[in-house]
């Protein structure tokens, strides 16, 4: 105890010593006490065990310029809180009750030694050393009449202080109003407990709030105070000043407000929220407000607070004999105790003044008390008991106290468990002894609340609901909509929606989000320089879907699917090839067909002109099965429009290949007879006999055979397939015919232009011949439309995507096959038809000797 004392000592020191300015002396300056600097008005009652009490009875303190060169003039408390009062009598009325009981700590009187911290910390740390004993003349290095355990502060800033100073000696301090969850930092605190809830589970609390009720866009206004940085900083980490935070919640446009602040601090607020006509709000309340008296009286903030919501400690309905034991209070009554803070009450409540009466007069200049006042005559927040909740505490924290002094006695009788090794001495019991037993404390009171404290000193986290509606009186009533019990699992939340009056007597719920959901097919943005919950939606792009709310991101479909309209569903992509529905194979059909009948149209006219010189000097077996194969060509193409399948793919490509080599080899035939016909210088020569109809058809025979058994290696050892060529970046699937084997196609191909080339090549040598009979000159032009049509195929075949591509081969066979009927028929058939004067034997052989023969 006596490096306790040294300690108090000191502080003491620091806090109310000055220095004397005097003349120089040889010796430096002392320190020395300042008489009475350390009285304090107190209210206290002796006992066995005194409890220390701490209450912010009023809330501010006018304190004094403290210059250190004179004597500094005493520290004044005003605005005397009513609420507060209320709670230290409710102490008092718990004590009394107590010692009362038969069966609770029989045989101990409990004491109390009470002061008001004033609202200021350095003013609760003066009554915190107080309560250690305090320091007197010639007692500077010892503390006298320490208290074993402090009630109180309410505020969390005044019982950081305290907790600091109380800790140094283990002095177990029970708060009833101070929810910081910093103070649940045993390392930093280590004697403190409470028996409100920590804001960390109001916190928790009013997030779920939140999240039921779907509101994404809260504004927070935050207090300058410990308790509160440290319930909002979860929110925001910003304060303003009241008429900027008043425009900031406007030009948010947030239709919910989460207010976490002290009562004084709330009532200019809103003033503010009046003042700018700041409407249509919701206003979520904190704790420390919810059912605040300064607020809910005046008609004044009725229009912008009715239908506020907000979580508040746990009531109490009825406290039996607390309201009696109010009202019977009375600063003239001799059997009242002495209470140096009564007189202050008094002539808050009725606004006159004592003379005489305890703790002597107040000064001002008001009537003089005339005896006849009477509480139960007056309506205020300090006889109002319908929300019992901090009282409650209070009353909680005093019976705490109570049963930790119970276990002690308990302990003593060799009854109950004990954290201590050896049982205390109540006649002497120590603070670090008490706080064992407090930590320990669990039991139910007369109420059926369990009251205990975990291993941070917290108590279980019970929070009512609290809606502020209009009574049928005129009056707010605080309505229970819900409760949270962070004791209940994934559950804690309950409420009553159906129950709920909102802002301006609504009953739907109101919406307060930044940006509206986003719908199925869409994707948040988040908007630079904007919280979270501010976005835009942005519709997911052509082949990615999202099917579910407020997606961050939007999937990309499989290569197979494409996303419907509404971007919400990967569909299988529609199917597209060179169809016979589409204009594009429209036109190719009909442009085959007609070459077709065109074709049917020539071989008519030479079936019936069969007899003529023309016909029978082109040799007619030759021409009549180059037209067929023609013909062939013509409706080969028709293979490469419709739906591929397996027997369409290998037909096209062989079909293809096959026709094409027979109508060259027919050409390449045509071509050698003329050439030989007249390359035979010698009359009588014999060599035209190698070039007659049997040779000619055995030519075309080897020539097309050789293409069959190409054809036929490429379908045995890699035919073509119907393939699906799909792209992310494309909504069709398209169905083409996949080559199988690029070199077989290529050797097909090649061997076409081989033939195609030589029949050229032959032309080009027979050029020279009688003008009037110009059959070479004909097959050259054939052959030079014919390359010049296949050699442009190969690049647009290869960059053609898709049905394109068999849209192009399409379109080259039916051009080299034009070029062939054109240039070989549409001359002869001319003369047929338009000029038979020049089909004749005369007109044939002006120019031809007929000792070359017939060919």
């Amino acid at each position: 105890m006596k490096s306790s004392g040294f300690l108090c000592g000191i502080v003491l020191c620091l806090e109310l010593l000055y220095l004397v300015p005097a003349e120089p002396q040889p010796e430096p300056l002392q320190c020395s006490l300042i008489a009475g600097a350390s009285a304090l008005p107190v209210l206290q009652r002796t006992g066995d065990v005194k409890l220390g009490g701490l209450f912010s009875l009023h809330d501010m303190v006018l304190e004094a310029d403290l210059s250190f060169t004179s004597k500094p003039v005493s520290t004044h408390c005003s605005r005397f809180n009513l609420r507060t009062y209320r709670w230290m009598q409710t102490m008092l009325f718990a004590i009394d009750e107590i010692n009362r009981n038969d069966h609770l700590l029989p045989n101990i009187t409990l004491g109390y030694k009470i002061y008001d911290s004033c609202s200021a910390s350095f003013h609760a740390l003066r009554a915190s050393m107080e309560l250690m004993g305090g320091v007197e003349e010639g007692w500077e290095r010892s503390c006298r009449g320490m208290v074993p355990v402090v009630i109180g502060d309410g505020s969390s800033t005044l019982s950081v202080a305290v907790a600091r100073f109380l800790g140094v000696f283990h002095v177990p301090q029970v708060s009833y109003f101070s929810s910081s969850s910093s103070l649940s930092n045993k390392a930093e605190f280590p004697s403190f407990l409470r028996t409100i809830p920590s804001d960390m589970f109001q916190v928790n609390a009013l997030v779920q709030l939140i999240q039921h009720f779907g509101w994404t866009w809260v504004g927070v206004v935050v207090g300058d105070d410990t308790y509160l940085l440290e319930g909002a900083q979860i929110f925001s980490e910003e304060v303003c000043a009241m008429a900027s935070i008043v425009a900031r919640i406007r030009s948010s446009g947030s239709r919910v407000v989460l207010v976490f602040a002290l009562e004084h601090d709330t009532v200019a607020l809103f003033d503010e929220v009046l003042q700018q006509g700041l409407i249509g709000v919701q206003w979520l309340t904190s704790e420390a407000w919810t059912t605040a008296f300064v607020l809910s009286t005046p008609s004044r903030f009725l229009p912008i607070l009715q239908g506020s919501l907000g979580f508040a400690i746990r009531r109490l309905v009825h406290l039996p004999g607390l309201q009696e034991f109010l009202l019977h209070l009375n600063p003239l009554n001799p059997d009242t105790p002495k209470d140096p803070f009564l007189p202050i009450f008094w002539e808050e409540v009725f606004g006159c003044s004592l003379q005489g009466a305890q703790g002597g007069s107040v000064p001002g200049f008001k009537p003089l008390c005339t005896g006849s006042e009477k509480l139960e005559n007056v309506r205020n927040i300090f006889s109002d008991v319908s929300q019992l909740r901090v009282t409650y505490n209070v009353y909680k924290a005093v019976y705490a106290v109570a049963h930790a002094l119970q276990a002690i006695k308990n302990c003593e009788k060799g009854r109950g468990t004990f954290p201590l090794q050896n049982c205390p001495d109540t006649d002497s019991l120590q603070p670090w002894q008490l706080l064992q037993y407090l930590k320990h404390v669990e039991f139910f009171n007369l109420y059926g609340d369990e009251i205990k404290f975990d291993k941070n000193g917290d108590p279980a986290a019970v929070y009512d609901l609290l809606n502020w509606q209009l009574g049928a009186n005129g009056q707010v009533e605080f309505v229970t909509v819900g409760t949270y019990d962070e004791s209940l699992g994934t559950k804690k939340l309950h409420i009553q929606e159906e129950d709920i009056i909102w802002n301006r007597n609504q009953t739907t719920i109101p919406v307060s989000v930044c940006s509206n959901s986003c719908p199925p097919g869409t994707r948040k943005a988040h908007r630079p320089h904007f919280p979270v919950c501010c976005f835009d939606c942005v519709v997911c792009t052509a082949g990615e879907i999202s099917n579910q709310t407020d997606a961050t991101e939007c999937v990309r479909c499989l290569p197979e699917f494409w996303s419907n309209e509404g971007r919400t569903a990967c569909n299988h992509k529609e199917v597209d090839f060179l169809s016979y529905g589409d204009i594009m194979g429209i036109t190719l059909l009909t442009v085959a067909l007609l070459g077709s009948l065109c074709t049917a149209t020539v071989i008519l006219i030479f079936a019936c002109h069969c007899a003529t010189p023309i016909v029978r000097a082109n040799n007619s077996e030759l021409s009549f099965l180059l037209l067929f194969s023609l013909a062939l060509c013509f409706l080969c193409s028709l293979t490469f429009i419709g739906r591929p399948s397996e027997w369409s793919c290998m037909l096209r490509h062989t079909a293809f290949g096959i026709t094409f080599v027979l109508c060259i080899s027919c050409v390449l035939g045509k071509t050698l007879v003329v050439l030989m016909a007249f390359r035979a210088t010698l009359p009588g020569t014999n060599s035209i006999k190698w070039f007659r109809p049997p040779q000619q058809r055995a030519i075309i025979t080897l020539c097309t055979l050789a293409q069959v058994v190409i054809c036929s290696v490429w379908l045995a050892v890699a035919p073509p397939t119907p393939r699906r060529l799909t792209t992310h970046e494309s909504d069709l699937a398209i169905l083409v015919c996949d080559e199988g084997s690029a070199l077989c196609f290529s050797l097909v191909l090649g061997y076409i232009g081989l033939l195609a080339s030589l029949c050229l090549l032959l032309a080009f040598l027979a050029r020279k011949l009688p003008d009037n009979f110009n059959e070479a000159r004909l097959i050259t032009c054939s052959m030079l439309i014919f390359c010049a049509v296949w050699v442009a195929f190969v690049p647009a075949y290869i960059s053609s995507p898709g049905k394109y591509s068999t849209a192009t081969e399409v379109f080259a066979i039916l051009a080299s096959s034009y070029g062939l009927l054109a240039c070989l028929f549409l001359p002869k058939c001319y003369i047929i038809l338009l000029r038979p004067e020049k089909n004749t034997r005369t007109h044939l052989m002006r120019c031809i000797d007929l000792t070359h023969g017939s060919f």
